[in-house]
């Protein structure tokens, strides 16, 4: 039997809503381990000057809970 676990986690990027996912994955992995899938809830993007500036995303990382 296989057991999963889902936390949240907010990305951002200057680049691309990728990358900031990629970010999300970077971050979660220094802590969590056994990463399977990434939900992207949200995307929203910070504009100035009518220019986007900043991607962010809204995440739910899934991750298997590994035995002792």
């Amino acid at each position: 039997m296989s057991v999963l676990k889902v936390i949240e986690v907010l990305g951002n990027s200057t680049v691309s809503f990728e990358d900031a996912v990629q970010n999300v994955v970077n971050e979660a992995s220094k802590s969590v381990k056994n990463i399977k899938s990434v939900y992207i809830e949200n995307m929203q993007v910070k504009v100035n000057d009518n220019m986007i500036t900043e991607y962010r995303v809204n995440t739910k990382v899934c991750f298997g809970i590994l035995d002792g």
